[in-house]
């Protein structure tokens, strides 16, 4: 399991992801789930990853696969991520990369009684069109973050949800989101053991077409420890601050 988010601002994009991979309760390991293509200048995307673990890695060795190998516009089957002109094509592009993965081993996973499935968040922008975000499906389609729903997650994402949606909007300065998304990633290790660090964490600009902002959070750093503490005391001092309940005296 995993868990991975993703926030559109009127300022930019956040994206967050743990580290964790399950094989089993005596077999834990750490994977980045974040991974971060700039095939031009012109351009950036982040793709944050959840799933089949073979499946991820291979999705993004697809990608990489087809940067390398140079594809002029059209020439290649499924194009690439350097000839998007819109960002709802590239992820139409990892989408259709994602589908062709899982058709590959999906019949031998499912006699074993495992699934193939991953699911993507895609972050970025391309030239002057606007930044933003999606999250694809196991099935190769996908859905566009707004002013309304800002956030996207993947993974485990219950129990990072509370705070995204009682402390978020899309008018968030691009710090105090990180600080959101690190905190939801938090709070869902303590929930979940299959969600863990590092944490990974980056921060794209609107308009800047770079990654202005990138940190790995171990789990021995400080910075987490204190972040949970102010967070868990002030939901300490909101709980003695709520009205009395009704048998209590006022």
């Amino acid at each position: 399991m995993t868990y991975c988010v993703g926030y559109w601002l009127e300022e930019g994009l956040v994206m967050a992801s743990d580290s964790r991979t399950n094989a089993g309760v005596d077999y834990i390991s750490t994977y980045s789930k974040m991974h971060v293509f700039q095939p031009g200048p012109d351009r950036v995307f982040v793709l944050l990853a959840a799933g089949n673990l073979a499946t991820t890695q291979a999705v993004v060795s697809a990608i990489r696969r087809d940067l390398d190998q140079g594809f002029e516009a059209g020439e290649a089957s499924h194009g690439d991520l350097r000839h998007c002109d819109y960002l709802f094509e590239a992820a139409a592009y990892v989408g259709r990369v994602s589908v062709a993965v899982q058709k590959q081993n999906n019949a031998e996973l499912r006699s074993a009684g495992s699934s193939s499935e991953a699911t993507f968040i895609l972050g970025g922008q391309i030239g002057s069109e606007a930044h933003g975000l999606y999250l694809i499906y196991p099935q190769g389609n996908a859905i566009m973050a707004t002013r309304e729903t800002p956030y996207l997650q993947i993974g485990e994402s219950k129990y990072g949800k509370p705070p995204l949606d009682n402390v978020g909007h899309a008018n968030l300065c691009l710090d105090d989101a990180a600080k959101l998304c690190i905190m939801s990633q938090v709070l869902t290790q303590r929930s979940n053991l299959s969600v863990g660090p590092p944490f990974e964490l980056a921060v794209i600009p609107s308009g800047s077409l770079t990654i202005a902002r990138r940190t790995r959070l171990e789990a021995d750093d400080p910075l987490l420890s204190e972040m949970i503490e102010i967070w868990s005391n002030a939901q300490r001092e909101a709980l003695y601050r709520l009205p009395s309940m009704p048998w209590q005296s006022r």
